[in-house]
């Protein structure tokens, strides 16, 4: 998923994703422990998302602070 349809979201939906995310991770650690994984790639992929959400997060809080100074 792209930094730019990431943003479309709202928090809540952002906190649920990484929820989703750190599920499906969790799947793909336990695949790869009984042998089991396909696509190796997709804890990259994963990851990846992971931290661009949690980098469009951070982007809301600061500038939710940054409001809220003035």
């Amino acid at each position: 998923m792209k930094v730019n349809e990431i943003r479309q979201f709202d928090n809540g939906r952002l906190q649920e994703r990484l929820r989703e995310i750190d599920q499906e991770l969790f799947n793909l650690r336990f695949q790869k422990e009984t042998g089991r994984l396909t696509n190796s790639a997709r804890f990259g992929q994963l990851k990846q998302e992971y931290a661009r959400v949690k980098t469009v997060l951070r982007e809301r809080e600061l500038a939710q602070a940054e409001g809220g100074r003035e």
